[in-house]
């Protein structure tokens, strides 16, 4: 996987750029539901940037991660842990994202204002839909 030269900042820096008003949800998903190593974050609309997804070997606010476009061609936008990392779990990224991106849109443009019910839902059947094969 080539090298990504734009840094990923972290949750914590990118949460202080947020307004008091702005609103978001958010979910951690990991192995269980992805087939991925790792954690999936989902967020609905954050910040100024499109429809993206983060990776993070072990979620945490300060740790490392690269994003991935949710696009009919994704690719990674931003990297911040080593290039084994990005190497090693990028392409399964990328590849789980093409295959769910229809879930992935509706939950960024719509989840935060879903109730708890259909976010347990959201993530018991449409997170999981569809898995790379190793």
């Amino acid at each position: 996987m080539e090298e990504i030269n734009h840094a990923e900042p972290t949750l914590a820096e990118e949460f202080r750029m947020f307004g008091n008003d702005d609103v978001m949800e958010f979910m951690n998903l990991t192995s269980k539901q992805t087939g991925i190593d790792g954690v999936i974050f989902l967020s609905t609309t954050t910040g100024q940037h499109g429809p993206r997804v983060r990776y993070f070997v072990k979620a945490g606010r300060n740790q490392p991660s690269f994003s991935v476009s949710i696009t009919a061609e994704p690719g990674i936008l931003a990297n911040s842990p080593p290039q084994r990392v990005l190497s090693r779990v990028g392409p399964s990224v990328v590849e789980w994202v093409k295959l769910n991106r229809a879930a992935l849109l509706k939950f960024w443009n719509e989840g935060e204002s879903w109730s708890i019910d259909e976010l347990a839902s959201f993530a018991d059947h449409h997170a999981r839909v569809d898995t790379p094969s190793p």
